[in-house]
């Protein structure tokens, strides 16, 4: 497949990559080995997301909600983690790719929260494509901490209930180094958000497919860009005559 820039590429595309799972048992395998296998494609469409000119890419690697998977696979999940940073930090350097990661950091292993910020520092200046990587992640719990931080400031004086808006909120968010998604992909059929980044998705478009992750090529991210970028639009408003 040709994988030209279509006339309309998206600033900024979130994922979720979904069926590693699935995806391995389906071959007999264990789940972890679905998500050394996902792995692979992580590498691909960040090059691709890239080369298409796509400035942001935000990846939902591990949700708030994964943790109350099995302690086997959790630590494998980390451990992969910590291999692909290591493995990746010189490549996505020369690529021009600049690595960011939203969530509750601080819950991560240590070794993992380590490895995540000397990749930040070490792509920090890069100008190319952002990579965001959603670890220990969910919306709900954001918005809560944009708004406890909001409150205590009301509480001492430094703004007015009446000053809260829109762009407040957003400021307070994780997700205020980076624009609203433009598209969204989820692979494995699945059709929900699974509380990502679910006030940034206000006008979204949505790219659904029944491929699961660790099949899901840099092919298949032409095609998801080129069907966002025959669509129209609208935000709300009417078609432009």
């Amino acid at each position: 497949m040709n994988l030209l820039k279509p006339h309309n590429v998206p600033r900024h595309v979130a994922i979720i990559m979904d069926g590693n799972g699935r995806w391995a048992q389906r071959q007999g395998e264990a789940r972890v080995f679905g998500h050394h296998s996902g792995a692979t494609r992580v590498r691909e469409v960040v090059e691709t997301a890239g080369n298409m000119g796509v400035d942001f890419l935000t990846l939902y690697a591990f949700s708030e909600e994964n943790w109350r998977r099995p302690d086997d696979e959790v630590n494998a999940l980390f451990s992969l983690l910590i291999s692909y940073l290591k493995d990746e930090v010189e490549r996505l350097h020369e690529n021009g790719v600049r690595l960011k990661s939203i969530g509750n950091i601080d819950r991560l292993p240590p070794d993992c929260q380590e490895w995540l910020r000397l990749v930040e520092q070490r792509t920090g200046n890069n100008q190319g494509l952002t990579l965001v990587l959603a670890l220990s992640y969910g919306a709900r719990s954001d918005m809560v901490r944009a708004c406890q931080s909001i409150a205590a400031d009301v509480q001492r004086g430094f703004i007015q209930a009446n000053e809260i808006d829109e762009s407040l909120i957003q400021s307070r968010l994780s997700t205020s180094i980076m624009p609203e998604p433009d598209l969204l992909i989820r692979t494995s059929g699945e059709q929900r958000l699974s509380n990502f980044l679910l006030w940034e998705m206000a006008y979204t478009e949505f790219y659904f497919t029944p491929i699961h992750w660790p099949d899901f090529s840099k092919e298949d991210f032409a095609t998801a860009i080129s069907v966002y970028s025959d669509r129209e639009r609208r935000f709300g408003g009417l078609i432009s005559p």
